[in-house]
């Protein structure tokens, strides 16, 4: 990729593989295939067992999509949750994914002021050896204020990394603060009129900025609304499939070339082999490529992606 600012190599991908979908790695034990597992004891299953498992099935996944999709979301909790060989196992992951050229958004909602929220940024961004951990973006989390934004923002700017920031999120407490109304307009959209502000601050040549939004699928109202709110700013929409958003629910995110906007998929993907529909596939990565080439098929049908 010929761009180091991180909104025009994820259009760019984007443009390459005619989708803006983005597969979410959650790799929940207990749901990953049987074959995977045949070899150990569910009484006897260790933690090591668990690691290896665990990245195991996600290269598999990144096998399949890698050739479809721009870029895969692995969320650092279900590593974490496995110890210190979890860890291990989501850097394998994250490296495997770069070498099948996929871009690597770490789902990690991170957020903190001062050195503190320096030290999260320095470990997640940017490819090898900028940072530890490699990663292309990272999600944020903007409650703590301004100043806690940017230690991110800085050196995200200086590695060519990006930023999703939490704006409207999909899951349904989120009205508990973020649609709360302050001087007469709700949270969320306080923060979106702040990160279409740090979007614009750093615009890459295909107009949009290296710090993102978070804005749900199950959203779609907003997800219009904010669009025209923020111009330069990329969407990160999760919410589709398994949380009950669609793909016409999604249409508001994009601009009219069918970008600006990435729409992650977890569950209704990764497990696909447990779904009725695709219970023919013959395999579980099967299942997956065929989920993955569906969902592609119904963003590309129902929204401004189809353009690309």
């Amino acid at each position: 990729m010929s761009s180091s600012h991180f909104a025009d190599r994820l259009n760019q991908k984007i443009k390459q593989t005619k989708s803006p979908l983005v597969v979410g790695l959650d790799p929940r034990f207990d749901q990953l295939p049987a074959t995977l597992k045949v070899s150990v004891s569910s009484i006897e299953t260790t933690q090591e067992d668990r690691a290896r498992i665990t990245a195991e099935f996600c290269k598999g996944v990144i096998d399949v999509v890698g050739p479809l999709v721009p870029a895969v979301k692995p969320q650092a909790a279900f590593f974490e949750q496995l110890g210190p060989l979890g860890m291990l196992a989501l850097a394998e992951v994250v490296d495997y994914a770069h070498a099948a050229g996929l871009i690597v958004i770490m789902d990690a909602k991170r957020g903190d002021i001062g050195s503190t929220a320096a030290a999260y940024a320095d470990a997640f961004l940017g490819r090898k050896p900028a940072s530890v951990w490699g990663c292309d973006s990272l999600t944020i989390n903007p409650y703590l204020g301004d100043d806690s934004l940017t230690p991110f923002t800085k050196i995200a700017t200086e590695r060519g990394a990006g930023l999703f920031v939490l704006v409207k999120t999909s899951n349904p407490g989120s009205k508990t603060f973020q649609e709360q109304k302050v001087d007469g307009q709700p949270l969320y959209a306080m923060v979106a009129d702040h990160v279409q502000t740090l979007a614009a601050a750093d615009l890459g040549q295909s107009g949009y900025g290296s710090v993102g939004a978070v804005i749900g699928a199950t959203h779609p109202q907003q997800l219009t609304e904010l669009r025209s709110l923020m111009p330069n700013t990329l969407f990160l929409v999760p919410g589709l499939g398994a949380q009950g958003g669609t793909a016409a629910d999604v249409a508001g995110a994009f601009d009219e070339n069918g970008l600006g906007a990435v729409i992650n998929s977890s569950r209704a993907i990764i497990f696909a082999y447990e779904r009725d529909q695709f219970a023919g596939a013959g395999s579980w990565q099967a299942a997956i490529e065929q989920a993955t080439i569906e969902t592609n098929r119904q963003i590309a049908e129902n929204t401004s992606a189809g353009n690309l």
